[in-house]
């Protein structure tokens, strides 16, 4: 699971290893700072992998490009199914505008 800084939290990291999902998530620079002034009792440094992190940003941005469809954005559909055929539309047109040359 990839997510922003702000789901940082020491409580966020324990629920996510206890379900056993692998996170990317940077740590902040004051938990880290607080981390090193605890020394040993702080615990080990947050593993952070930076590619795949980079990767979160574009599928952020592909779903926020989506949520611009305000139907998407709102929810108004009451069925799963009736969202996913309200997904479809904006998706090919993205998809087509990607086609595009720049």
């Amino acid at each position: 699971m990839a997510a922003d800084k702000a789901y940082s939290s020491r409580g966020n990291r324990a629920y996510l290893r206890q379900r056993r999902v692998k996170t990317v998530i940077p740590e902040k620079v004051d938990q880290t700072a607080n981390r090193k002034r605890r020394g040993s009792r702080g615990g080990r440094p947050v593993r952070h992998d930076l590619d795949l992190y980079k990767e979160r940003n574009t599928v952020e941005r592909c779903v926020n490009r989506i949520k611009e469809w305000r139907g998407l954005a709102f929810r108004f559909d009451n069925t799963p199914d009736s969202y996913l055929a309200g997904l479809h539309p904006p998706g090919a047109v993205l998809w087509l505008r990607s086609l595009r040359p720049a």
